[in-house]
């Protein structure tokens, strides 16, 4: 399996990425084999950024652009895996799997999955509710994000056993009920692994992929940091490290 970092926490933190040259050198410093989205608007941005990453002896996941179908085609051509199926927006859960299924129709046609990103504050957010997803888009994948599913409070091994064979790829990240820094939905933040509530279900997953042959991606999100972020995905490396891998 490859462990790398979906970067949106480091974007929060920085107000962005000034120069993804040194991003890149430093997530590889503490440990990482790449990102998870490769964020381009341009086919020529694309191959420029993913001749670094090669350059580096580093990889990508999956990549992101602002139009769907952009998206789409970069990653067919990298020969990538998957796309996001992104529930933000507000949409009625009804019209978000209508316009899913559609998406993943028209990936396939080019050898890509799309998969449903479960998170707080969305259409599938609650464990029923990505139950119910996963039951109408029969073609999707997941992005598993096991810090979302435990603060909407779901049961992570529940599905992740349920779910096991569509699961595309997996975000790591810890949950911390914090009223002096609310940041999520008034409830809490994200914090570096092992400094929350999520030790036990972040170890189960890692355990659980190793068991089984897992060979995708684990990613690293800390959607908050109060410090340098580079400090806590340090130190969430070496925790994953710890448990073998």
């Amino acid at each position: 399996m490859k462990i790398g970092i979906a970067d949106y926490g480091m974007n929060e933190y920085y107000g962005g990425t000034y120069d993804y040259e040194l991003r890149m050198e430093q997530i590889k410093a503490i440990g990482y084999d790449g990102i998870e989205r490769l964020r381009v608007t341009s086919a020529q941005e694309a191959v420029t950024k993913a001749t670094l990453l090669a350059k580096l002896g580093m990889d990508f996941a999956t990549c992101e652009s602002p139009v769907i179908e952009d998206s789409i085609h970069f990653t067919a051509a990298f020969r990538k895996e998957y796309v996001w199926i992104n529930a933000d927006g507000g949409k009625p859960l009804d019209t978000f799997i209508r316009q899913s299924n559609y998406q993943s129709a028209a990936s396939m046609r080019f050898g890509v999955r799309s998969a449903i990103h479960n998170h707080l504050g969305t259409c599938v957010e609650k464990q029923d509710e990505l139950i119910r997803f996963m039951t109408e888009c029969p073609d999707a994948g997941l992005l598993l994000d096991v810090g979302h599913l435990c603060a909407a409070g779901g049961d992570i091994e529940t599905i992740f056993n349920r779910y096991y064979d569509r699961i595309i790829a997996i975000h790591l990240k810890d949950w911390k009920t914090d009223a002096e820094h609310p940041v999520w939905l008034g409830k809490g933040r994200f914090c570096a692994l092992g400094e929350g509530e999520l030790l036990e279900a972040n170890r189960f997953v890692v355990t659980e992929c190793i068991r089984r042959g897992y060979d995708k991606w684990i990613l690293v999100e800390q959607d908050t940091h109060l410090r340098e972020p580079l400090v806590d995905l340090q130190e969430s490396r070496e925790l994953i490290r710890s448990w073998g891998v």
